[in-house]
């Protein structure tokens, strides 16, 4: 098994931008993609919006390990690309996971007590499988007429990238909330 500094890391940034300076988000969040993409273990990012015209943008990135993730995160090119969206981006939320447990880890906040341990494994199936379900069984719905005559490929990517975000952004955080007090027992 690997170590966590060994396994892939995924950073989920929430930042807030004046909707009216969307053009100038759009530019500063390829120009941050285009600097992290020269770095060693850098294994891609992406962004959404939860509806056109929303002030936040919830931004993720992945690197191959803690080690790669802190040479991106401690550059000097980061924090120049940083500076320069001082005045109109605010930076609101960040969470760093690692594998799927990362949703499942206790708080990593000072005032929560460490000794709690992620759920079992079996449990933390059946959350994902609860939020899981319904997203798909809504996309295929609303999908599937759209994404008809495609090969079975294309379908399958479309349908994941339009799911992968709203699993990680809006569904698994809530439905681990809700579930919390199960999931600690």
């Amino acid at each position: 098994m690997k170590s966590s500094t060994q396994l892939p890391v995924t950073v989920a940034i929430t930042r807030r931008a004046d909707p009216s300076r969307t053009a100038e988000m759009d530019a500063w969040v390829r120009a941050g993609a285009s600097l992290a993409e020269d770095f060693p273990g850098f294994l891609g990012t992406g962004w959404v919006r939860p509806e056109p015209g929303s002030a936040e943008w919830h931004m993720l990135y992945r690197f191959a390990d803690a080690n790669a993730l802190n040479d991106w995160e401690e550059s000097p090119q980061r924090r120049w690309w940083l500076t320069s969206a001082e005045g109109f981006v605010e930076h609101t939320r960040v969470e760093k996971r690692s594998g799927i447990e990362g949703w499942f880890e206790p708080s990593r906040e000072p005032h929560v007590k460490q000794e709690e341990k992620a759920p079992a494994r079996w449990k933390q199936a059946t959350t994902i499988w609860l939020g899981f379900f319904p997203v798909s069984l809504l996309a295929a719905w609303l999908l599937a007429p759209h994404l008809e005559g495609l090969p079975m490929i294309v379908r399958t990517l479309i349908t994941t990238l339009v799911l992968t975000p709203i699993m990680t952004y809006l569904v698994l955080p809530r439905v681990t909330r809700v579930l919390q007090p199960w999931l600690k027992r």
